[in-house]
């Protein structure tokens, strides 16, 4: 588990960015917490630095825009999904558990919806 830091730490509508094995963007969205990769699959900005709107956040690059719950990009410039982190609230802390998945599953796993 990654230790984000205390839920007071992250405000409604603020994010902060973790390291993982890749870097990992951390939402409060109206006091919900979302954990992403935090690369934008379009052209490698960082979401941490985007705009967070609902439970959706826009890449400040090329306002690409992806749901925090799946990691889905809403249409182009982005084609891919982001990975999504499952988040643990304990004792007030924030932590991330980091999807062993990588952006293609996520893109196959999706895709296989689809069909």
């Amino acid at each position: 588990m990654i230790l984000v830091g205390a839920v007071s730490d992250i405000p409604v509508g603020e994010s902060v960015r973790v390291q993982g094995s890749v870097p990992i963007a951390v939402f409060n969205a109206d006091g919900v917490f979302y954990a992403i990769d935090d690369t934008c699959t379009h052209q490698d900005a960082s979401l941490s630095d985007g705009w967070l709107e609902g439970c959706a956040v826009e890449c400040p690059l090329h306002a690409a825009c992806f749901d925090l719950r799946t990691g889905r990009p809403s249409g182009p410039p982005a084609r891919t999904p982001v990975r999504t982190h499952e988040v643990v609230i304990s004792d007030g802390m924030v932590y991330v558990l980091e999807s062993a998945e990588t952006g293609a599953d996520v893109a196959e796993a999706l895709a296989e919806e689809v069909r």
